[in-house]
């Protein structure tokens, strides 16, 4: 029987801004009204209300109300609200019942096709949903699951697909000053990179290679809670600031951990920050083949600033200057993007320039040589290799850029993939290989150099740390390599 003890008893008048009636004979109405609240309490969810009986009869429903025909979705049965609650918008203060930001996401009418205590199907007539619903009842009182009935509202739109591929740049230089117009340029950030799939205000964060890191990165997980009901697919790059510059070594204490109760002590920490800088998929419409310009409009649009997300800005027509500034912040360096290019998933491409002073190279491990005097017990060196058509293919070795932690953890991680031969095709230095221990090449690297030699070798090697979104199949440290691929 409809009422409002349920919800008298879980609200105190003089802290919540929620209407709370006074007790009485409940209002005479239509039974055709309906409301969606979206609720940023504890767990976002939005509350759908009909109004019935002189009350608004409620389920929160934790990723909003499924859009295809037949598609199911979880309903939590809640108590009955007083009718003055379809027009509530504003925050419950945190500590009472249902804490957290509350907006109108849609409201209108409804027609009743069925009503009893098993079964609910109502046809919604609002500004954002429209057709037939079913919300049917579970395995207790509470648990409830609403379904779609009728087709998709808009047939043309397209799923969130399950997983994308980040577009990949090339090493060049600037433009010409003559078709300085017809790029944008940003800054070319010192981290990882990542896309983001959001639905139902769920983040979730992949790798380059595809491997889901959301629990690597907990404090990012606010980001799907802001967007809310936007459905989407962004690409960026995390990155950690020391001192109010990006720090490849600060983010290496965050990116190996998987384990999300010591992620989340990390944060505390190693904060990182998701820098976004293009927009792939939204609200069911593909945005892969827009040109560049109209991509970055409607990422615009989405308004993207937060705690620990921000979008990565973007200059046109401003080469030089953009350049000079990366220089004067000690930036990684730029990345050109032309204006009209489309995005291209998985492909290295041409539309996108990587303009950089530091040079970087991804490499393979392939061995370690003995430490000597403090380094004794650990590696004094690694062995470092290049994939190529002929295998992989050995590019020197880099002794210095470690320290004691990773010296210890690097160990931990070559001892299990020790073998007997080299993995390298061509041959590695007599010197160097004397007293050499090899391994399985699994682990993939990065470097920073001076240049190449002219035998192909790297000159003046530092280590910066692993990678552990990526797989040597992906790597690509043989850019500007003059041994080619």
């Amino acid at each position: 029987m409809a009422g409002l003890g349920e919800y008298r008893r879980k609200r105190n008048p003089g802290r919540t801004p929620e209407p709370v009636p006074a007790d009485g004979p409940l209002p005479a109405g239509n039974d055709d009204t309906f409301v969606i609240q979206e609720h940023h309490a504890t767990r976002l969810h939005w509350d759908v209300r009909l109004e019935r009986g002189g009350v608004l009869v409620s389920w929160a429903v934790p990723k909003g109300l499924p859009e295809d025909k037949g598609d199911i979705r979880l309903a939590v049965h809640t108590e009955d609200h007083p009718v003055e609650y379809a027009a509530f918008e504003g925050s419950i203060p945190r500590g009472e019942y249902g804490g957290g930001r509350m907006f109108i996401w849609d409201r209108g009418t409804y027609e009743t096709v069925k009503w009893d205590d098993r079964e609910v199907a109502v046809v919604f007539n609002g500004s954002r949903v429209r057709g037939k619903y079913t919300f049917f009842k579970g395995r207790s009182e509470k648990d409830w699951m609403v379904r779609r009935s009728d087709p998709p509202q808009h047939p043309d739109r397209t799923p969130l697909p399950d997983l994308l591929e980040p577009m990949l740049a090339t090493l060049g230089a600037l433009p010409p000053a003559d078709e300085d117009d017809l790029w944008a340029y940003e800054f070319k950030w010192d981290g990882v990179r990542a896309l983001a799939r959001v639905e139902g205000g769920r983040l979730r964060l992949f790798s380059r290679k595809g491997a889901d890191i959301t629990a690597t990165y907990p404090e990012l997980r606010a980001l799907g809670e802001d967007l809310g009901s936007t459905r989407v697919w962004l690409d960026g790059e995390v990155i950690a600031f020391t001192g109010g510059t990006p720090s490849f070594a600060a983010l290496q204490q965050r990116m190996h951990v998987d384990d999300e109760r010591l992620a989340r002590r990390l944060a505390a920490d190693f904060p990182v920050t998701y820098v976004v800088f293009d927009l792939l998929h939204l609200d069911g419409s593909p945005c892969l083949d827009l040109p560049h310009e109209r991509r970055r409009a409607l990422l615009e649009d989405l308004d993207l600033r937060g705690p620990h997300w921000n979008l990565s800005p973007s200059f046109p027509g401003e080469g030089p200057a953009v350049l000079a500034t990366a220089r004067e912040q000690r930036l990684e360096g730029v990345i050109a993007k032309r204006l009209e290019s489309r995005y291209l998933p998985g492909r290295r491409s041409a539309d996108w320039v990587k303009i950089t002073d530091l040079r970087t190279a991804e490499v393979v491990i392939g061995g370690w040589r003995p430490g000597e005097g403090r380094r004794r017990g650990v590696f004094g060196s690694l062995m470092l290799g290049v994939p190529t058509d002929a295998g992989l293919h050995y590019v020197g070795q880099v002794g210095t850029g470690f320290t004691d932690e990773v010296l210890h953890d690097l160990m931990g991680r070559l001892r299990p993939l020790e073998r007997k031969t080299p993995p390298f095709h061509n041959e590695v230095p007599r010197a160097r290989a004397r007293g050499g221990h090899w391994v399985r090449p699994t682990l993939v690297g990065e470097v920073v150099f001076r240049n190449w030699t002219t035998d192909g070798r790297l000159r003046a090697p530092s280590w910066r740390g692993l990678r552990p979104d990526k797989g040597p199949e992906d790597v690509n440290g043989a850019e500007g390599w003059p041994g080619g691929r």
